[in-house]
Parts: structure tokens; C-alpha cells; sequence
């Protein structure tokens, strides 16, 4: 297929206005920090003591993904019981898998996540914070916790970033040494976490998030405590777009952001995610069926005509085929374009791909 107009960040900011709303993937955390967030890293630290045939579905399909083992795990447990008759217990153990493969993920993610937010540089969060502003809301379906540092870096700037994640002190509380997501918090929410995060957990009766300044113990501390006890975030990694949605349906706040996500108007930012078809249920129901926004712009890491990126145009550009409503125009920009945690490559160079 041929390659669309690519543009850079600085056009995407021109043409787009108070209405513009962003959408993170795990390319946001890799690019601060590359050794620790891309799969095959995370693969590397990974505790698998307890889930030892797991692992060697990794080696079987030949990745390192998480989600991509997940899902074969899951697909075979659906048909296992055709292939082997006379094997009862095979469905179990792989669905078993999969949900061990979900927990080492967690632990994962949350070992090799930088210790303390003065782990990033100061220079960074300035960064981060000049890309971060400017949104109306801010959405993730990344779990570790860059963006709420970020978020947290007020003492930087003059201007602070306008965020509110609805998260408050119990009403009935008021000294609790956490804080407590409601519903009624959330019109005028601004940060959403789509598929949860580390310093986010469901108690049963109520979402809670984890804070230092009520307990003065850093969060990763926290966290880390936590799973030793065998707590678990709320944290939506299943392999497949079908069991993302059911894992969402179950948690109140979850299916509150994912249907305040679909409300949003205007336009829509994406940086750093791949598109793939584990997260549908966001891109092809939320944003491409039943999205309001008339403008979505893809990120795009590298040459435009590799094939990851060629498959990332192709279903991109079918999402505006969806809408039965109002229309959705596909626009694409240079990722390294976008001065994120770091200067844009093009800011160095003084080039612009907008005419590529």
C-alpha cells in the first residue's frame, strides 16, 4: 500500500486545539527508558519458578511477548479438548498458564521498574511535562507509574499540568492514609488508566490508589509489599481484546473510564502503541465504531514502509471505514518527532517530514 502523508508533532499541534485528547501506549515508557519497558527486557528479569511450563511456550512460538503467549495459551485451551479426548485436564492447564503468566508479568513490570521518581532526571520530567501539556485528558494503558511522576512534578514549572485522576480521601475517612476513586469524582476527571496500573488496587468494596505523600513510603516500596503478600493491581493483561473487555466489564472504575474514553471529542493523539489486535477493543470499538472524536493521529517509530509500520497504517486507516456517524479522518506523524523525554530527532536536525 502506499505510504500517507507523514507529519510531524509540531503539525500535529497546529492543526489541533483545546479539544485535543492523548492516548498512551507502551512506546510513552520506552522511550525513557528502553532497558527496562520493551518486552524483551521484561522477559529477561521475569521470575518464572512458578510458572516453569509457561515459559517454555516462549520458547515454542519463538517471542517475548507477554500477551502473545497469553493468547495462544488461551486460543489452545479453548481447543484442547478436540485434540486431546482423552486429556480432561489439558484446557485447565494451559487457561492455568496463562493466568500464571499474567501474574509473573506483574512482578515483572513492578522489579524492574525504577526504585524512585528521582530515578528520572529533572531534565526528563521538563520534558515530559511541556509534551504532557496542552491535552485535555490524559489516557494510558500503560501500568507502571512514569506517567503519574510526571504528573507529580509540579515544583518544576511556574505553570502545573491541569490533571485530575478522580481519585480523593474516603469521604467517611477523611485520615486514611490512602485515597479512593468514586464515581461522582469523575466528571471532572482528566487522567485515565484504561488498563489499570501498579499503584492501583480493587479492595473489594472500593478502588484504592497507592500515594506516598499519606505514608511517606515510596511507591515501588509499596507495590512491591504488596505482591509479596499476594496482592495484585488492577492490571488488564489478558492475551486477547475479548478477554480485555471482560476484565474490564468486572471492575466499576475500569468500565467507567472505558466508557468515558469513547465520550471524548475533538481530536485523538496516539503515541507509541503498536495497534495490535489485542487492544481492539479500545481502536476498533471505542475509537473507530463508537468514537466522537473527528481526528485521530497514529505515531509512527521508524521508516513508515517497514512492514510493522505498513501494517500499522492498513489498520489505522480502517477505523474511519467504521464509523456510521461522525466521520474519522486517520492522520499520521513521526514519532521521533516529538520531543517526549528527550529532544525530537528533529528538533536536533531541523529537518521536517510533513511533506514526506
Amino acid at each position: 500500500m502506499s505510504t500517507p502523508p507523514i507529519l510531524s508533532y509540531a503539525d500535529v499541534l497546529a492543526e489541533t486545539d483545546v479539544r485535543r485528547h492523548l492516548l498512551l501506549g507502551n512506546g510513552f515508557s520506552i522511550a525513557c527508558r528502553p532497558d527496562l519497558f520493551k518486552y524483551d527486557k521484561l522477559f529477561d528479569r521475569a521470575d518464572f519458578s512458578q510458572a516453569e511450563r509457561a515459559r517454555q511456550a516462549f520458547d515454542a512460538l519463538g517471542t517475548t511477548n507477554f500477551e502473545a503467549v497469553m493468547r495462544a495459551l488461551r486460543s489452545f485451551s479453548v481447543i484442547a479438548t478436540i485434540y486431546f479426548p482423552g486429556d480432561a485436564d489439558a484446557k485447565n492447564r494451559a487457561a492455568e498458564d496463562a493466568n500464571s503468566l499474567r501474574e509473573v508479568l506483574v512482578s515483572a513490570v513492578a522489579g524492574s521498574h525504577p526504585d524512585r521518581p528521582h530515578d528520572i532526571k529533572r531534565e526528563e520530567y521538563s520534558i515530559c511535562r511541556k509534551f504532557l501539556r496542552g491535552y485535555k485528558s490524559i489516557n494510558t494503558l500503560n501500568y507502571d507509574l512514569l506517567l503519574y511522576w510526571s504528573l507529580m512534578q509540579d515544583e518544576l514549572e511556574d505553570e502545573p499540568i491541569t490533571s485530575d485522576d478522580g481519585f480523593r480521601k474516603p469521604a467517611d475517612d477523611p485520615d486514611a492514609d490512602y485515597v479512593s476513586w468514586d464515581p461522582d469524582n469523575s466528571k471532572t476527571q482528566s487522567v485515565r488508566y484504561l488498563h489499570g496500573a501498579l499503584h492501583l488496587y480493587d479492595t473489594g468494596s472500593e478502588m484504592k490508589k497507592f500515594t506516598w505523600v499519606n505514608t511517606q513510603i515510596p511507591l515501588i516500596d509499596q507495590i512491591r509489599a504488596a505482591l509479596q503478600q499476594g496482592f495484585y493491581p488492577v492490571f488488564v493483561s489478558e492475551g486477547t481484546s475479548a478477554e480485555k473487555v471482560e476484565r474490564i466489564r468486572h471492575n466499576d472504575y475500569l468500565c467507567k473510564m472505558y466508557r468515558s474514553f469513547t465520550e471524548i471529542q475533538g481530536s485523538l493523539v496516539v503515541f507509541g502503541h503498536s495497534l495490535d489486535e489485542c487492544d481492539d477493543h479500545i481502536f476498533t470499538d471505542r475509537i473507530g465504531r463508537h468514537g466522537k472524536t473527528n481526528r485521530l493521529y497514529i505515531s509512527l517509530f521508524g521508516d513508515p514502509s517497514s512492514s510493522a509500520n505498513q501494517e500499522k497504517i492498513s489498520r489505522a486507516s480502517a477505523l474511519s471505514g467504521l464509523r456510521k456517524g461522525k466521520p474519522l479522518e486517520v492522520k499520521f506523524f513521526d514519532a521521533g518527532s516529538a520531543s517526549v523525554w528527550a529532544p525530537s530527532r528533529l528538533a536536533n536536525t531541523g529537518t521536517s517530514t510533513a511533506s514526506n
